[in-house]
């Protein structure tokens, strides 16, 4: 896929391009199987889903036989980055402070996970600003009220 916008994929799509970055060569029915036992799906559900994500240009499909081989248009760390970075656009950027240590609270994390944020901390401590701009839309702010700042736009 080329670096033109990339269509966003549901969160059920998600859980099919999990299982094909996994497995990388992948039939439905394989695809099937273990989002049954994992979702409890049935293959008509995965069928569906596997047409949207085809459809999108997030699969490649290559008919062998009587059976469709389906493989990742789009690698995962690719698809990550892109998940992450547009988080991050659709909220006010006086927020992404909060949001982030919301997103920790809510984590289940190993101590080796803690010391790879620490270490990440340390180092943006070098590039912190006293104060983030307001990006909101004039009108739609709430950052009085989320921040207790007055906006500037």
């Amino acid at each position: 896929m080329s670096n033109e916008e990339k269509p966003e994929i549901t969160d059920s799509e998600w859980e099919v391009m999990r299982v094909v970055w996994t497995l990388k060569e992948v039939t439905s029915k394989e695809i099937s199987k273990v989002l049954e036992d994992k979702k409890e799906w049935k293959p008509a559900t995965t069928k569906t889903f596997i047409g949207r994500l085809v459809k999108k240009g997030m699969l490649h499909t290559e008919k062998t036989g009587n059976r469709f081989i389906y493989t990742a248009a789009v690698n995962e760390e690719e698809s990550l980055k892109t998940l992450k970075s547009g988080l991050f656009t659709h909220i006010c950027s006086r927020a992404v402070g909060k949001t982030i240590a919301d997103l920790i609270a809510e984590a289940t994390l190993s101590h080796d996970d803690i010391a790879l944020l620490g270490e990440a901390l340390q180092k943006k401590k070098k590039d912190a600003v006293e104060e983030i701009a307001c990006n909101c839309v004039p009108g739609q702010c709430n950052c009085k009220k989320d921040h207790g700042m007055d906006c500037r736009h």
